[in-house]
């Protein structure tokens, strides 16, 4: 980052705690992250010279430098060599921001059971930071221009090998495209589809709650369609829509995988219909009890377009996803990126390629594969232990479970009770694209809190239940 034309630089007051157990440079670079995002830097605004901001707060100046360089790689700094480090002119308010299922907004639970979420505690930060620096010292002059529209060559070529060894994908790097997470990946489909004359799009009619409006943004019909055990109602798609949204590996929320049959009946549905099958796979990395199902879109190419991130693998703040998508769409898909943002931020997409081909990355899912499972089991034991009539369904895997209740116990009301006691719970009714008359389950998260943390919960859970609470 630029020091030249600051002077002295502009006053800024950072609060960073050395008695925290949080590293100085987290607080640094979280202080500085919430400045900007709460509108205390405003767009265009000038920092301090790293050398000035470095000796206001006691710490090195490599240490500023490498904040600077982080917020510059997220998108929240800009600056040129011999000029200023300033505040980039696009960040987004906190406050203009929409929370969907979790918004940098709302407030931390103490005890943290929301479906979704990684561990945050255990992003490979080391592994990161080595992979961020080789990708900074290894880079061409020439690839710190305007990015590849379609995501860095040296990404797709990675990533079109890794998927086809880890999750059964057929891909050439020329299929792949990398995108800013699932939100974005969703939202070029749909245009896409749509400009090729599409209408309307089927999906599971439980998800993720900002589906629907990203299709309806792009000018198409979400048409919900029934989820039970064994996936997808695939004989409830209509003929008439250009597109269905599944999460076959693992239905979010509910938990239950596609079944064999479903899955001839879908690609037969395709074949029909000559529909698109948007597959995203969903947590599809974290499979307990055995391995993996291989992709949909392995077996049809032409027929699926696949969807996939690092947000549960390694960080959602990332902002990192891909899709591997049927030629005769990925022009209209480039040129929707293009349109959106241009492309992926250089120096994160080396950084994941570096990741994949060192093996950090696969170390990395292997040790939180066994880090969730063994949380789903303290889950499960502190239910029974506790004595909390909850039923978990769904297979052993993924992130979070569905959790139903008895009849007399209302989901909503129990989200709101166990909120107030610290407990960070939702219940299923905000996933559901087609109201019931009652919430009759919750979907407890496991990635983001230790086995210790789940047992104090599930015990105020149980109390709450058993009126020693809430009388």
């Amino acid at each position: 980052m630029g020091d030249s034309g600051t002077g002295s630089g502009p006053e800024l007051l950072l609060a960073l705690s050395r008695g925290g157990g949080v590293p100085l440079h987290v607080q640094l670079e979280g202080a500085l992250r919430e400045a900007v995002r709460s509108g205390r830097l405003a767009p265009g605004e000038r920092l301090p010279a790293s050398r000035v901001l470095a000796n206001d707060l006691g710490v090195s100046r490599r240490m500023v430098v490498e904040a600077y360089a982080q917020l510059a790689a997220e998108g929240y700094l800009s600056a040129r060599p011999g000029s200023a480090t300033r505040v980039s002119d696009v960040v987004v308010p906190a406050a203009a921001q929409v929370a969907v299922v979790r918004g940098p907004a709302e407030s931390q639970p103490r005890w943290d059971l929301r479906p979704g979420l990684p561990s945050f505690a255990h992003f490979p930060r080391r592994e990161w930071r080595r992979a961020l620096q080789g990708a900074l010292a290894e880079a061409e002059n020439a690839e710190f221009g305007y990015p590849e529209h379609a995501g860095h060559w040296r990404l797709r070529e990675v990533l079109a090998g890794y998927l086809n060894r880890v999750r059964g994908v057929a891909a050439e790097p020329g299929d792949v495209l990398v995108c800013n997470g699932f939100t974005q990946a969703l939202d070029l489909v749909c245009r896409a589809l749509r400009e090729a004359g599409a209408r309307a799009v089927a999906l599971e009619d439980r998800g993720l709650p900002h589906r629907i409006p990203i299709i309806e943004r792009a000018g198409l019909i979400a048409v919900p369609v029934g989820v039970d055990a064994e996936g997808l109602r695939v004989d409830e798609l209509p003929d008439g829509v250009g597109a269905v949204l599944t999460t076959p590996a693992h239905q979010f929320p509910s938990g239950w995988v596609l079944a064999p049959r479903r899955r001839e009946a879908l690609m037969a549905w395709a074949a029909r219909t000559g529909a698109v099958v948007v597959e995203d796979d969903y947590d599809g990395e974290f499979r307990f009890d055995r391995r993996a199902v291989g992709s949909l879109q392995g077996r049809a190419p032409e027929s699926v377009i696949y969807v996939g991130t690092a947000s549960k693998t390694l960080a959602p703040a990332l902002r990192l996803g891909w899709m591997v998508a049927p030629g005769y769409l990925m022009e209209r898909l480039v040129r929707g990126k293009f349109y959106a943002d241009a492309g992926n931020a250089l120096l994160d997409q080396l950084a994941l390629a570096e990741m994949i081909t060192s093996g950090a990355y696969d170390r990395h899912v292997r040790q939180s594969r066994a880090r969730y499972r063994d949380n789903r089991q303290a889950l499960q034991e502190a239910i029974t232990r506790h004595g909390v009539p909850l039923e978990l369904a769904g297979v052993p895997a993924g992130l979070q479970t569905l959790a139903t209740l008895p009849d007399g116990l209302d989901a909503e009301a129990l989200v709101e009770r166990a909120g107030a006691e610290g407990v960070g719970l939702m219940s299923v009714a905000r996933f559901e694209a087609v109201a019931r008359p009652r919430a009759d389950a919750l979907v407890l998260g496991y990635g983001n809190i230790t086995p210790a943390g789940i047992d104090q919960a599930v015990e105020i859970l149980g109390q709450i239940v058993s009126g020693k609470r809430y009388p």
